[in-house]
């Protein structure tokens, strides 16, 4: 739900008003990047896709006073920075890609749950557009109207695509997908 406050914040922002960055730093930064997360599956490109997200911001500031919904366009600016960051990844060669997981996986799970772990799994497995809208709506925090915008659909299919995501989810932790 876009904050009732958005407005003077995207002038702020289209000014280039520092503090009006750090208010929107501290205000999503942390979705955005538990949205990343989701996408992305590890976290140095988490980190750097939403590093872009910001960045973009403060290079085309002028552009922000036409924003209408600020919270939808941070979330498109995200995911085509998330689309970016795993292109990248996926032209990495094979023998960096594997050193570059290595270095990146967390050392110890400590007391990390057999059902986070389980959940972490079933999610991996669903098409990556249920992915996007899961993380859009729990992470993000968005409405379906939204995601619908994110995506480039439909609130209707953003809803859709949340509720077979679900059920796929919760049959699997069941036990009783078959695909």
């Amino acid at each position: 739900m876009e904050h009732p406050d958005s407005e003077p914040l995207l002038v702020g922002l289209a000014g280039g008003d520092a503090r009006a960055f750090g208010l929107l730093y501290d205000r999503f930064a942390g979705r955005l990047y538990q949205v990343a997360m989701s996408m992305l599956s590890r976290r140095e490109d988490a980190e750097d896709a939403v590093q872009e997200v910001f960045a973009a911001l403060v290079r085309s500031r002028q552009r922000l006073g036409a924003v209408r919904d600020l919270q939808a366009y941070l979330f498109a600016a995200l995911r085509r920075a998330a689309a970016r960051c795993a292109n990248r990844r996926a032209r990495l060669p094979p023998a960096l890609e594997t050193a570059v997981h290595e270095t990146a996986a967390p050392s110890g799970q400590d007391g990390e749950s057999s059902l986070r772990e389980d959940l972490a799994a079933a999610l991996r497995t669903l098409p990556a557009q249920q992915r996007e809208v899961i993380a859009l709506k729990i992470d993000g925090e968005l409405t379906f109207a939204q995601i619908g915008q994110v995506m480039g659909t439909s609130g209707n299919t953003a809803a859709s695509r949340y509720r077979y995501a679900l059920e796929k989810l919760r049959q699997l932790l069941e036990g009783e997908w078959r695909p």
